[in-house]
Formats: structure tokens, sequence, C-alpha cells
């Protein structure tokens, strides 16, 4: 089983950043990809980025990619996502979850419960 908690959401203003942060426990997490979506009201869970454990590939939405980094942290059981140039249509909860680094959500087998991020225009 793997355990997923993510923090780092708030509220920030549209062009600011935000770090959220996903800590993994449980045996045995390094040998799942993770993934970050991102679900809004009304709509489908959406694909944002993934990054193995290595740190060697990475994967972005073309909605993010130059905006948003994912990086695994130096105590390597914690991954990143730097969020920049944040747009209005950013505004989501963010989860991160562990899987084969698919895009898609059915490919991932943990979840965490989620974090607010609004972006205010």
């Amino acid at each position: 089983q793997v355990q997923l908690v993510e923090s780092g959401g708030g509220l920030v203003q549209a062009g600011g950043s935000l770090r959220l942060s996903c800590a993994a426990s449980g045996r045995p997490f390094r040998t799942y990809a993770v993934g970050w979506f991102r679900q809004a009201p009304g709509t489908e869970r959406e694909f944002v980025a993934a990054i193995s454990w290595s740190g060697g590939t990475t994967y972005y939405a073309d909605s993010v990619r130059g905006r948003f980094t994912i990086s695994v942290g130096n105590a390597n059981n914690t991954v990143y996502l730097q969020m920049n140039s944040l747009k209005a249509e950013d505004t989501a909860v963010y989860y991160c979850a562990a899987g084969t680094g698919s895009p898609r959500p059915y490919a991932y087998d943990f979840w965490g419960q989620g974090t607010q991020v609004t972006v205010s225009s």
C-alpha cells in the first residue's frame, strides 16, 4: 500500500507561483511513477505532469509545459510541482497519484486527498 499526502495549495494572484508537495510512504512506493492531476468543478480529472522516481523521465500536459516543473526532492520521498505564471484556468483541486506515469487517471492505483489551488484574476 502506498500513502500520498499533498500540501502547498492556496490562493494566489494570476501570474504568481505555488509549489505543491506530494509526500509518499509505504512500500514499495519507488516502484511507481508519480503523476499530478487536477480537477475543476464539473470537469473530468486532467493530467498535469508525471515523473519517475529517478527523476530521469518527465511528462507534461501541453497546457502547463514551460510553466510547471515536476521534480523529486533530495530526501527522495517527496515529489514537487512548481507552478509559475499561474492563470485563472489553473484553478482546481490538485491530486498526486502513484501509477505507471501514463496521462490516464485509470493507470494510477493510489491517490492523495488533494489540495486546492485557486488563482484569482
